[in-house]
């Protein structure tokens, strides 16, 4: 019996030995630790920005329609917050590198770091704005190529029998990641959580939906609740003009492409390679200064600053045009 009792009382020496070694303050810098940037910033400088609540007024919808679950001040706090760390770093590391890399003087390094730091805050600010904007748009162009397929899948639904309620649950509940699902989710959600009916949750999404195909499909699904309509013969319907309209879009799509393709090897191939031949050679030949800009600086700059920007700007511009496949 006392042999058999060695193994327990070893086990309960082992877990009060652990449970002392946790510290007590480790589950509270956790937290801290996953903070996300926006509430920090929230805390930090949230109630200083009611003045410049009016100058982004229209901010707080293009979050809704973008779907960011973030409160409107505390994104607006993260955006301030954010521009006034990247104009102090722009103001630091510009002059940094112009002094000890490129061998510039002190005083222009400086006028240098405050016109990058100027051109940070407004960048950073530019984007801050376009971000929701940009999201928002993304979503349409997804939810508005999906919607050929899941109208046609609702319509199947429809001709069996199911009801609209568990139509958006059998959505929300599809294996295949779909930007469709998470709108079903949301309609879900407040018909469980909030207690709404179905026509209601139909319209609160209409409402803050981006796309206008979708929006439109969502209020004559409504309509035709209301009416005592054919849903099915609505949904096939729909998914037939979904359908024409993306082979529209894609034959577009195309035409725009060969168009971007021809854009992007005039100035990101031909044009730096020109540029670079005609710095080569002013370089060697000791002239072609512009002021305090040297060919080898600008060689430097077209090559690590414009032409890696002028590719992100191109990858941006075909990601807004490109339909999603």
């Amino acid at each position: 019996m006392k042999n058999s009792k060695i193994p327990q009382r070893i086990k309960r020496f082992l877990n009060s030995l652990q449970k002392r070694l946790k510290p007590k303050v480790s589950q509270e810098t956790f937290k801290l630790a996953l903070k996300k940037p926006h509430s920090i910033a929230y805390q930090l400088i949230g109630e200083k920005t009611d003045r410049a609540v009016p100058l982004f007024e229209d901010m707080d919808l293009n979050l809704q329609k973008a779907g960011l679950k973030i409160n409107f001040k505390a994104y607006l706090s993260l955006t301030i917050f954010a521009t006034i760390l990247i104009s102090f770093a722009a103001l630091i590391l510009i002059p940094c590198l112009f002094v000890f890399v490129f061998t510039i003087p002190f005083f222009p390094a400086v006028l240098f770091g405050v016109g990058g730091s100027l051109f940070a805050v407004a960048f950073s600010i530019t984007g801050f704005y376009f971000y929701p904007i940009y999201r928002a748009d993304k979503l349409k162009r997804e939810l508005e190529d999906e919607l050929p397929f899941t109208t046609g899948y609702m319509a199947i639904l429809a001709s069996a029998g199911v009801s609209p309620e568990k139509i958006f649950y059998s959505i929300s509940n599809i294996s295949v990641p779909l930007t469709v699902s998470e709108e079903a989710k949301n309609v879900v959600r407040d018909i469980n959580l909030f207690g709404l009916d179905i026509i209601s949750a139909l319209e609160k999404t209409s409402k803050r939906t981006p796309s206008e195909r979708f929006r439109e499909m969502l209020e004559g699904f409504i309509s035709t609740i209301h009416s005592g309509g054919n849903l099915a013969a609505y949904l096939r319907e729909k998914s037939g003009q979904y359908m024409k309209l993306k082979r529209i879009s894609l034959r577009k799509f195309s035409d725009t492409l060969s168009v971007l393709s021809e854009f992007y090897v005039s100035l990101l191939i031909t044009g730096p390679l020109l540029l670079i031949i005609m710095l080569a050679v002013m370089a060697m030949l000791g002239g072609g200064s512009l002021g305090m800009l040297s060919p080898d600086l600008l060689l430097n700059m077209l090559t690590y600053l414009g032409i890696p920007l002028g590719s992100i700007v191109f990858l941006i511009i075909l990601d807004a045009v490109s339909p999603k496949w």
